[in-house]
């Protein structure tokens, strides 16, 4: 559920009926389905609208994007693996 399954159980806890416990459920869910479906749509809208008349921008545009994520992926893995310890056999790990 993107992340936020920690609001929807405390929620969870505060209703009684397990009726109305999964009629949340389910809405959350939509809801949470439906919000990352805009959210993908918003980002995939600029890749849509320059496919055909600006193709060549599009090509950078993609590529650029590539690179992006997969910058921020090394950066998070190094920062998980090495800088956190969970690769070198001492994590330690502090809560924020």
């Amino acid at each position: 559920m993107a992340g936020s399954a920690a609001v929807a159980l405390l929620v969870l806890t505060t209703i009684r009926n397990p009726r109305w416990a999964i009629a949340y459920l389910l809405v959350f869910g939509v809801g949470t389905i439906g919000g990352m479906m805009l959210i993908t749509a918003a980002l995939a809208l600029p890749f849509a609208l320059s496919q055909n008349r600006f193709s060549r921008f599009n090509n950078h545009l993609a590529w650029a994007s590539g690179l992006v994520s997969l910058s921020f992926g090394l950066v998070l893995a190094y920062r998980i693996g090495f800088g956190d310890g969970l690769f070198t056999g001492h994590p330690h790990w502090l809560p924020h």
